[in-house]
């Protein structure tokens, strides 16, 4: 299944939906995939891996998250992203379709690592995990093309928006009372 970022982070609808799926569903994989793949560019998007599980509660132990957008080129109408730039995720993922084969965490310095359900538990359950460092005005600095720039500059225009929407979300959920004491503790 393939998800914008926030679906990953978000909160209220978006948190219950992700226990929802980790206890129902053995969710095992998520290949964080380059900005502006299936949307926009500047848009950042996921491809989720699981099954229903054999129960309806806690059949996700550990979640693997490949991060395939740190250090990587700017993809874009001058640099399309092919088969050969998942060589490394489909060796790291194995053999088993289902996400059952042998895997070896790569550590913070690889692409590939393991999550334990608790670790996931421990962030309130927020699935935008990521380890490497790569600054995104780098790879758009590559960007030549006016059209890839006009779509970078909109990417961030609509996640910024996202974010605003958010806020007030949780503006509305929470009440004035929770505003007030953040504005006090921050003085």
């Amino acid at each position: 299944m393939v998800v914008p970022d926030n679906v990953l982070f978000e909160d209220n609808t978006g948190r219950r939906l992700r226990i929802w799926l980790m206890d129902l569903c053995n969710l095992h994989t998520i290949l964080r995939l380059p900005t502006g793949i299936f949307y926009a560019q500047g848009v950042k998007t996921n491809v989720l891996f699981f099954q229903r599980g054999k129960t309806v509660k806690a059949n996700t132990k550990a979640v693997w998250v490949y991060d395939m957008r740190a250090n990587m080129p700017a993809f874009g109408k001058t640099r399309l992203l092919t088969v050969e730039d998942f060589a490394d995720f489909e060796a790291s993922y194995g053999s088993d379709p289902n996400g059952g084969a042998k895997r070896k965490d790569q550590s913070e310095k690889g692409r590939w690592r393991c999550f334990t359900r608790d670790a996931i538990k421990a962030r309130n359950d927020n699935l935008d995990i990521a380890w490497l460092r790569d600054t995104e005005a780098e790879a758009e600095e590559q960007l030549t093309e006016p059209e890839d720039i006009a779509a970078a500059i909109i990417g961030h225009l609509k996640a910024a928006l996202e974010d605003i929407e958010t806020l007030s979300e949780e503006l509305d959920s929470n009440g004035v009372e929770r505003v007030a004491a953040v504005a006090e503790a921050a003085e």
